[in-house]
This record gives structure tokens, C-alpha cells and sequence, in this order.
């Protein structure tokens, strides 16, 4: 690959940015400096250096990223601040976020440019659990664990059957979900005569949210972590 094309695709500036770079005698490979932008590069091998810092290639990225509150889950808006905004480090490799999570739930969103590894995880026919953290109104009784475990009717049809239990703090509960229909907890709470007040994603299948991670910081997963995911999880 071209030295200019590949600094340019790492998010070191545009292609008329980096050859001024080249010119400058800012870029180093194998510890050599390079002004030719036509310079062909390889990737995996050699070791290339922009303005003192090691550019190593990235093609397929996956962060972990405990969403805030306020923040929607879209790579633009025009009214509101998205999830992508907390990343911009790595804008330059067209990353999105993995599904959706509401503007006021926080928690375990995953961010990645890997088209396949998205749809993987949202198919349903992946049965990918999704587990929350859920501050409701009411306190949670046997009769509601029951129902979620038999489905809810919700005015797009039955759920799949979910499995809610109950914390210690009689209002708090955890819920796993195997499918993923708009505002479905916060429906499937309202149908059981109850409201949810906050919600926040702690897991996807065998992924849980990193605790080091305060709300709006992320980092990216591991490739046992990325293993797990990509792990067909098992029906209940």
C-alpha cells in the first residue's frame, strides 16, 4: 500500500495533508525518514512512524463503551450528541454502534466498524442474550417473574419467554431479553402494570460490561472477548 493511503486511511490527516507531512520529513519508516508519498509500505511488517508516533494498521475494530446517559445511539443527529461523539479518536475508521440503546438507558454498547460481526450479533436467529439492570416503580413479585417467563403481550405480539430476578432492593431486578423490539423492557413493564425508571445494559451473551468503565469511557475488547460474542448462545 501506498505510504500517503495508508496514513491517510489511519486517521493521519487527507491525502494532501499527509504528503505535507512526507515533504516535512515527519514520517519515518523502519526507522528511516520517507518524503515520497508513492513509497509502497507493508502493513504487517514494517514499522512506520508519523510526528514520533507508531502507526500500526487497523482494519477491524471493536470497543467496548459504557454508554452515558443523554446520548443517542446513531453516528449522527442533528439535535442530539451521539455515541460516536464519545469515540472520536476513531471516526477515520467509519465506525457505528452495534444495535441501539434508548437516549436515557446507559451501559454495555459496542462500537465497531465490522459489518458481519454486527449482523451476527443482531440476528435473530443467534438467540445473543441481553441482560439489564432495571429501577422500576413497584416492587417485583413471583406473578410478574412468571409472566415475563411465559411472554408478555405487547401490541406487536407475544415476547419470547425472559427471564426476570429479582436483587436484593425490592424494586431492582435483572432482566434477560432473546430478542431485541423497540422500548422492549420498558413496554413489557408497563404491561405488567409497572414502570421503569432506569435501565442500564450490563451484558450481551457471554460479554459483560467492564466495571472498570465509568459512564462515557470505553475501551476495546479482547480477542477472547470478541470469542465470546461470536459464540452461538444457547436458547432457554
Amino acid at each position: 500500500m501506498r505510504i500517503d493511503k495508508y496514513l491517510a486511511q489511519m486517521g493521519q490527516g487527507t491525502r494532501s495533508e499527509v504528503k505535507q507531512l512526507l515533504k516535512k520529513g515527519k514520517v519515518q519508516v523502519n526507522g528511516v525518514v520517507e518524503k515520497s508519498p508513492k513509497t509502497h509500505v507493508n502493513v504487517d511488517q514494517d514499522q512506520i512512524e508519523c510526528q514520533g508516533k507508531l502507526i500500526r494498521y487497523v482494519d477491524k475494530i471493536y470497543i467496548m463503551l459504557n454508554k452515558p446517559k443523554g446520548f443517542v445511539s446513531a453516528t449522527k443527529d442533528d439535535i442530539n450528541d451521539t455515541v460516536i461523539d464519545l469515540i472520536s479518536e476513531y471516526n477515520y475508521l467509519d465506525i457505528f454502534p452495534v444495535g441501539r440503546l434508548d437516549k436515557d438507558t446507559e451501559g454495555l454498547l459496542l462500537i465497531t466498524n465490522d459489518g458481519q460481526f454486527t449482523h451476527d450479533l443482531m440476528s435473530p436467529k443467534k438467540h445473543i442474550s441481553k441482560t439489564y439492570e432495571v429501577t422500576a416503580q413497584k416492587n417485583i413479585t413471583s406473578h410478574d417473574i412468571d409472566r415475563f417467563k411465559s411472554g408478555i403481550e405487547l401490541t406487536d405480539g407475544v415476547t419470547k419467554p425472559a427471564v426476570l430476578k429479582k436483587c436484593e432492593t425490592s424494586n431492582k431486578s435483572l432482566v434477560t431479553l432473546f430478542e431485541g423490539r423497540y422500548h422492549q423492557i420498558k413496554r413489557m413493564f408497563h404491561a405488567i402494570d409497572n414502570e421503569v425508571i432506569e435501565l442500564k445494559r450490563i451484558a450481551i451473551g457471554g460479554l459483560s460490561l467492564d466495571e472498570g468503565l465509568a459512564p462515557g469511557e470505553y475501551r476495546q475488547l479482547t480477542l477472547e472477548e470478541i470469542e465470546l460474542l461470536t459464540n452461538k448462545e444457547k436458547e432457554v
